[in-house]
């Protein structure tokens, strides 16, 4: 067994969970009009698969340190893959979200499992490289999750679609357990504490919440547009078509593939720090364009709009290589899922969030909310974004590296 080989197997499971999680931005109006959704029941829908997967993200690091993310990882994915059939199934409401809430949960194990896989496998200085590279692929399945699922929804319809992404998910959880090892031979990867908590060391360190406060307002709305949002945003404000609307959310995709394949790199070359700061500051400004446009000021083309929302958001990924800079490796499961936890449970508080603040406008008169609900909605966040970025901002004079890194080729 190689690195590519582990490398290989976490990439497929990401873009599994990146498919599923951006799924509902396409399928949003098919999923309102079958079950009767409202937009507050859409995104409370969308928001349990971030909701569960935070619940679990404390847990989960204990466990990784602990069994190891072959064993933690594939467990969880034949969760989701129950959960993707349950959703497929769904005559109601209470079972849709039931099927939704599965699928974040079990998937809430494959980006920290292969991180944490990666931490042993990989050279330190390669892992900002390794993890992006990673992310980046994985981003793809919102490609998948764009103009194809589109047409695969209106060729096939969003259940069929959902029952073959069960079957996908057991042969990939069937694949990581039995084909992926935690660490190369001769090389740790457990925690010398081997209890199922163990946080301390990582609240008590200040750093920490310098990191998790943008992870939250930074991270945490990038992955509730590109989960549920940015898609009817084109239908309600823009008027688009599904097609249409998918045609624009590849490139918000694109953007996210970009930024998560190029992160790493750009962060090992020009300075991680200083690349979070940038990148965080050019995502404020894509959320205040979205805004401006919606607000009527002008009309910004939206594919380059969605672009540099996708491409910088992504960027937001960085902070998790930053809190692995802080700590020991052998504590890198819980590092991360801690930092992770801001993010995913950000994102799906402020998928619900949105979801009441535009449901609190009243209807247009072809029954949408009205441009003003999404205007306000993005200006809220691009002002936590900058709060969150100022917070951080002390963090830009710090190279440290933790000690205990591994060392592997």
């Amino acid at each position: 067994m190689s690195g590519f080989h582990v490398f290989t197997l976490f990439t497929l499971g990401y873009f599994l969970s990146f498919f599923f999680r951006s799924a509902n931005a396409v399928i949003a109006s098919d999923l309102s009009r079958d079950l009767s959704l409202g937009s507050e029941e859409l995104g409370f829908i969308t928001s349990l698969f971030f909701i569960t997967a935070a619940a679990i993200q404390l847990p989960l690091g204990s466990a990784l340190d602990r069994f190891g993310p072959r064993l933690v990882t594939s467990s969880m994915m034949f969760l989701a893959a129950l959960g993707s059939l349950v959703f497929a199934l769904a005559p109601s409401f209470a079972v849709l979200a039931l099927g939704r809430a599965l699928i974040g949960l079990g998937l809430a194990g494959v980006m920290i499992g292969g991180l944490k896989a990666f931490a042993s496998w990989f050279p330190a200085g390669r892992y900002a490289t390794v993890a992006g590279l990673m992310l980046g692929l994985g981003a793809s399945g919102a490609l998948v999750a764009a103009t194809p699922l589109a047409w695969l929804n209106d060729m096939l319809g969003w259940r069929v679609v959902f029952a073959w992404g069960a079957l996908v998910t057991v042969l990939l959880a069937s694949a990581i357990a039995l084909g992926v090892r935690n660490a190369p031979p001769g090389v740790s990867w457990r925690s010398s504490d081997q209890s199922m908590g163990g946080f301390n060391e990582v609240f008590r360190n200040p750093r920490f919440w310098r990191i998790a406060l943008p992870m939250l307002c930074l991270s945490g709305t990038f992955l509730a547009v590109q989960g549920l949002w940015a898609g009817p945003y084109l239908f309600d404000v823009m008027g688009l078509s599904s097609i249409a609307a998918g045609n624009v959310l590849l490139f918000l995709a694109a953007g996210v593939v970009a930024g998560f394949a190029t992160s790493g790199v750009v962060a090992d070359r020009f300075g991680l720090p200083r690349v979070i700061v940038l990148s965080g500051l050019l995502f404020v400004t894509s959320q205040l364009m979205l805004a401006s446009t919606a607000f009527g000021l002008w009309r910004l083309p939206l594919g380059p709009t969605y672009l540099l929302f996708g491409l910088t958001g992504a960027y937001g990924i960085l902070l998790l290589s930053h809190a692995r800079r802080i700590f020991p490796a052998s504590i890198t499961g819980r590092v991360l899922s801690a930092v992770n936890l801001f993010a995913i449970g950000g994102s799906g508080l402020l998928q619900w969030w949105f979801g009441l603040i535009i449901g609190a406008f009243p209807l247009t008169d072809q029954g949408t909310p009205p441009a003003i609900a999404y205007a306000t909605v993005f200006t809220l966040t691009a002002g936590a974004g900058l709060a969150a970025l100022v917070a951080y901002f002390p963090l830009l004079k710090e190279t440290g590296v933790a000690a205990q890194e591994p060392v592997f080729e």
